[in-house]
């Protein structure tokens, strides 16, 4: 089973990246691959998951902690792998954390592939987990609170960014976050400053 990579990224695209390493070349589903660049040197956490269709499938997470809610999220009875991509595409860890916690099936339903059905499954099969979670090795960054996402994702779409760019942004932000925590406006700033570079 392979638990972990460290290479150079050769390609990425939105959910997926080629990841070099020492001459070969993995491909990896990943809810960030568009925060990251060509050429850039990576070390991500993966999941190798087996289909009796399709086979191995390699995912990739730049954090041990989205790594364990992605296995979380496919513990959940009809949600698939590609669901839960979506879910930490969309929200990230901390604001699907919260959501779950705070039985906001909402934002749930507000990623493609989740209906408000599938939202409320999602939350009764996870919140006991989630809670334990968070209590047990978990601190959510109260810069990250769902309503703080939340409006800097409708600012961005009324800027008609286009919703792999604001998933992008997102994940950004996230990132930076874990070393530089900063207020909402900061957030909105870096932000723009990362859209218009791309």
């Amino acid at each position: 089973m392979i638990t972990h990579l460290t290479g150079r990224v050769q390609s990425r695209e939105e959910g997926f990246l080629a990841l070099e390493v020492h001459g070969v070349s993995f491909g990896v589903f990943m809810p960030d691959a568009l925060a990251c660049a060509v050429g850039e040197e990576l070390s991500i956490h993966t999941y190798m998951h087996w289909n009796a269709d399709q086979g191995p499938t390699l995912f990739g997470f730049k954090r041990e902690l989205d790594r364990k809610v992605f296995l979380m999220i496919i513990s959940c009875s009809g949600i698939g792998p590609k669901i839960a991509l979506s879910l930490l595409s969309d929200l990230g860890s901390e604001r699907f954390l919260a959501a779950i916690r705070e039985s906001n099936e909402k934002t749930l339903s507000s990623v493609n592939g989740i209906g408000a059905k599938k939202a409320e499954q999602i939350v009764v099969q996870l919140k006991h987990k989630v809670a334990k979670l968070i209590t047990s090795d978990l601190q959510l960054d109260p810069a990250f609170k769902d309503s703080s996402m939340h409006t800097i994702t409708e600012v961005l779409q009324s800027l008609n960014y286009s919703r792999q760019e604001i998933s992008a942004a997102l994940n950004y932000l996230r990132q930076s976050a874990a070393t530089e925590p900063v207020p909402f406006d900061g957030m909105m700033r870096k932000a723009l400053s990362f859209l218009a570079k791309k």
